[in-house]
């Protein structure tokens, strides 16, 4: 008796596939999920995506400035403010 590898693996694609499918009918998009919230939400989403575009912004900064540096000292990591 052999064990039927091309059901198993019929089976196996179909839950698989239907899985998917499922998830894709029942969970929602970013814009959907944003067009849902309450309009403080929305503020606070904006405000944390503005904060996160102004420390990508800096940590740029930083990068093309030590690219630009022919002498490297200090690693990107370091906070030359303080």
């Amino acid at each position: 008796m052999s064990f039927p590898w091309l059901r198993l693996t019929l089976v196996a694609g179909g839950l698989t596939g239907m899985g998917y499918l499922l998830m894709r009918a029942t969970v929602p998009t970013p814009d959907q999920t944003y067009a849902a919230l309450a309009p403080d939400l929305k503020r606070k989403v904006d405000a944390n995506r503005a904060a996160r575009m102004a420390q990508e912004r800096v940590l740029k900064q930083q990068v093309e400035a030590q690219a630009r540096d022919s002498e490297v000292t200090t690693p990107i990591w370091v906070d030359l403010k303080k």
